[in-house]
């Protein structure tokens, strides 16, 4: 089968680059696709924006390179696709839970038609024709609550749950849709799946059970639950509680709490560190008493001490300096926004948010960040008493590093051509 794959050249800010090149569940996105993709490939193109698809009479799927999905999704719509045997494409229901709650708002990807929405992901038996029909496929959500809280916490957006789907599929048009596809579709998605197991298959259940056993573990600690890498050092009082993955060379030190998350390659977590319903980059260090929850950070990325990050995205090599606060709920109950796919300001359909700080950053200690705020690449933000409450969305061109002397030391890549670049100092 060809495959070929549509760029999406839309920035997703503040990230300064495309979907394609970002993270998701510790993957570059491009990458997650093609890996889910090969059983069903045999040959692949790419098509950049205005060049055209030369004629091919063979078996195909095109897809746009923004949008995320799992394994039980893409054999859903190819099992689907592949027995209609005709041209298709991906479409989602307006009433499906999980589509309208979580990967409709703030995007600009789908096409309306009619009480459907439209994806950018193709099937087509004999070669790309002009017209398919729409191929729905449930995303099968259930309800589910992250934690309990005083009812008045909830606005006019909605309860504190999530519309969680058992396959998942969405455009990446926002940061917002990087911490879902992570968080919602990604780890409570594992959590449900496994739960669905659990009551459905009594052979899967008795081997959990009998796993636990063996190791003389809770179950959640089993190895059925817990997968841990090559090279690893774990202290005995390290609490990790499943699914979970645990990647290759990973120091988890005393005290430390990881539950439901995803722990890259060479990571060091330090003691009293917890990190919940998470996703940590590879490379990346939580010195004590760091917190993540409900959070991601990409590689190579580094907290300090006792900073607190939840419902967060952190890009790659970057810095947060100690005691900094990410929150996330409007103490007046204000609907939460955040930066749609077009960059402006729309409802976020959620009623806690936390902040985005993109690729390259230094974040000095002690800084407090409103809901939803977030911070551009390469930019340098060092707490003073004129700025240490972050209120506003902050782009390369407030960054501090351009009022110092030595700003030539700080790297710009991800502005290295524009106005007030490292080359013009």
């Amino acid at each position: 089968m060809l495959k070929v794959v549509l760029h999406a050249q839309n920035q997703i800010m503040p990230f300064c680059e495309p979907a394609r090149e970002l993270r998701i569940q510790n993957s570059p996105l491009w990458l997650h696709q093609r890996n889910l993709l090969a059983p069903y490939v045999t040959r692949e193109m790419e098509l950049k924006q205005g060049e055209r698809l030369q004629p091919v009479r063979e078996q195909a799927i095109v897809y746009r390179d923004n949008l995320f999905f799992d394994k039980y999704y893409i054999q859903a719509f190819m099992d689907q696709a592949i027995k209609l045997n005709k041209p298709v494409r991906a479409a989602f229901r307006s009433d499906d839970p999980a589509f309208r709650e979580h990967a409709l708002p703030l995007s600009t990807s789908y096409t309306p038609a009619g009480s459907l929405y439209l994806a950018d992901l193709w099937y087509y038996p004999n070669g790309p024709v002009a017209g398919a029909e729409p191929l729905v496929i449930d995303m099968q959500a259930r309800e589910i609550g992250y934690y309990h809280v005083p009812t008045y916490m909830g606005d006019r957006s909605g309860d504190l749950v999530f519309q969680v789907p058992l396959r998942a599929m969405m455009a990446i048009d926002s940061w917002v849709h990087v911490f879902i596809a992570d968080t919602v579709f990604g780890q409570f998605a594992h959590g449900a799946r496994f739960e669905k197991r659990l009551n459905e298959e009594l052979g899967f259940k008795l081997k959990i059970i009998g796993k636990a056993i063996y190791e003389g573990r809770q179950v959640l600690e089993c190895s059925e639950l817990v997968k841990v890498g090559k090279g690893c050092v774990i202290d005995p009082s390290a609490v990790i509680h499943g699914p979970a993955i645990i990647g290759d060379n990973v120091t988890i030190n005393a005290g430390a709490v990881i539950e439901n998350s995803i722990i890259g390659n060479n990571v060091n977590i330090s003691q009293d560190v917890q990190v919940m319903l998470s996703v940590v980059g590879d490379g990346a260090f939580l010195p004590f008493r760091a917190s993540l929850f409900m959070t991601t950070i990409m590689e190579n990325s580094m907290l300090a001490q006792n900073t607190c990050l939840q419902m967060c995205v952190i890009g790659r090599n970057t810095f947060i300096g100690a005691g900094s606060t990410w929150t996330d709920y409007n103490l007046i109950p204000a609907p939460i926004r955040a930066r749609d796919g077009n960059g402006k300001l729309s409802l976020s359909n959620r009623p806690v948010m936390g902040g985005c700080v993109g690729h390259n950053c230094r974040v000095g200690s002690g800084m407090i960040v409103y809901p939803a705020r977030t911070i551009e690449s390469d930019v340098v933000l060092a707490a003073s008493k004129e700025r240490r409450v972050i209120d506003r969305d902050i782009t390369f061109e407030d960054s501090d590093h351009h009022n110092l002397k030595l700003a030539h030391l700080h790297q710009t890549p991800y502005h290295m051509q524009s106005k007030g670049d490292s080359e013009s100092w």
